[in-house]
């Protein structure tokens, strides 16, 4: 795989871990939204599961922040360490000059 295409992949993954910690961010406020309706509501097995459920969700999410910083850091230093916008120019003016 050469170096442009292999940046592209590893952006494309960032983005992808991106889309999940918002995911993971919706579920969480979607299970708080549920808790406080519950509370009116009072029911037993919501009471003893939701709070489980909201606390592996967080657990979830902490992982998911933490890989994304990694991956997205590993990334950058990639781009630099391979002077990735130098190779995206020169890409870009050998399909405007058909080479």
């Amino acid at each position: 795989m050469d170096t442009l295409k292999k940046f592209e992949l590893m952006e494309k993954i960032v983005r992808e871990l991106e889309d999940l910690q918002h995911s993971q961010q919706a579920i969480i406020q979607k299970i708080g939204k549920i808790e406080v309706d519950n509370i009116e509501l009072g029911d037993k097995r919501l009471d003893k599961d939701l709070p489980d459920m909201h606390q592996r969700v967080s657990d979830n999410l902490n992982t998911i922040v933490g890989i994304l910083e990694y991956f997205a850091d590993k990334t950058q230093n990639f781009g630099n360490k391979n002077n990735v916008d130098a190779l995206k120019e020169k890409q870009a003016i050998d399909e405007a000059t058909g080479n």
